[in-house]
């Protein structure tokens, strides 16, 4: 039927491909259309840590949907309804946070997946049923088939039954979260312990092997290693540290900025045709200088980057 938008992320991990997503805290539809306009896969938004209404939630999936890419809300935990309403506003996917246990992993399947997977409550009458318009049957098998539903395994607990959990039906992928996974093992912050690094090992070794999809975090440096280890599904980022990372930058910038005028005005009144000689190069130095210093911290990860 027309309008039926299927999950570009499911479409693209079941052809082998490499899914990246960027995670958004900042309330506003125009950030997802630029992730979408830049050739992001997916935006992920949440509601776990941000008080993300269910307007500003449409708004977002409408600006996902003209751009071409999926949104994937993060719900909080909490009741069924918590978990449908962005699939019903018409989410491509919601992820799950803090799954500890294979049960745990089942009650959120059936909650969220139609028949013959699981009971998810139907409606129709929203946006992923088109408003009543999309007979019941092709509603049921379109969403089970183009929707997905991600959990997180962020915790040591989790990992007593990681195998169990990944062979749950209904569940397409398995997110490794390395930020709360390494405050699990009392190590916060140390995202490469030895903890962190063998748990990031298993979660994708057993989400393969019971054919689910593994997703991470992570960066451009370490991107390579984790498609190695069986990672398609990559967060790559997050606007709050794009954005706190690009003040920081113009504030080093400023720092230059008093000392270099304060040179080229003393030369200006000690040689009166400094202005004809030295000003213009003096302010290429101011741009250029920091700009050198800059290049050299650009490969530099920020610590707050792999966090999401």
């Amino acid at each position: 039927m027309k309008g039926l938008v299927k999950s570009r992320v499911l479409e693209k991990l079941r052809a082998g491909e490499y899914v990246y997503s960027m995670k958004f805290n900042f309330e506003s539809s125009r950030v997802i259309e630029v992730a979408g306009l830049t050739g992001f896969d997916c935006a992920w938004v949440c509601q776990e840590h941000i008080a993300t209404d269910s307007n500003l939630m449409e708004r977002q999936i409408l600006a996902a949907k003209s751009t071409g890419i999926d949104l994937m809300v993060r719900v909080p935990r909490g009741s069924y309804s918590e978990l449908v309403k962005p699939l019903e506003l018409d989410a491509a996917g919601i992820m799950v946070p803090h799954v500890m246990s294979a049960e745990d992993a089942r009650n959120i399947a059936w909650q969220t997946k139609f028949y013959p997977v699981g009971r998810r409550a139907v409606d129709g009458g929203n946006a992923d049923g088109q408003f009543c318009l999309l007979p019941f049957p092709e509603y049921i098998k379109f969403v089970n088939e183009n929707r997905f539903v991600l959990v997180q395994i962020e915790d040591i607990e989790a990992m007593d039954e990681i195998e169990e959990i990944c062979s749950v039906p209904g569940i397409d992928i398995i997110f490794f979260g390395p930020g709360d996974f390494s405050q699990s093992v009392g190590k916060p912050g140390d995202l490469n312990c030895s903890e962190v690094v063998a748990a990031r090992k298993k979660v994708a070794e057993c989400a393969l092997k019971h054919g689910k999809f593994a997703g991470t975090v992570g960066s451009i440096q370490n991107v390579n290693e984790l498609h190695d280890l069986g990672y398609q599904f990559v967060n790559l980022g997050a606007d709050v540290v794009s954005f706190g990372q690009y003040c920081i930058n113009i504030q080093e910038k400023l720092q230059f900025l008093p000392k270099y005028f304060n040179k080229i005005f003393a030369s200006e009144q000690a040689i009166p045709d400094a202005k004809h000689r030295g000003i213009t190069p003096a302010l290429t130095r101011l741009v250029n200088e920091p700009d050198a210093k800059m290049e050299k911290a650009k490969n530099k990860k920020s610590p707050q980057e792999a966090r999401y």
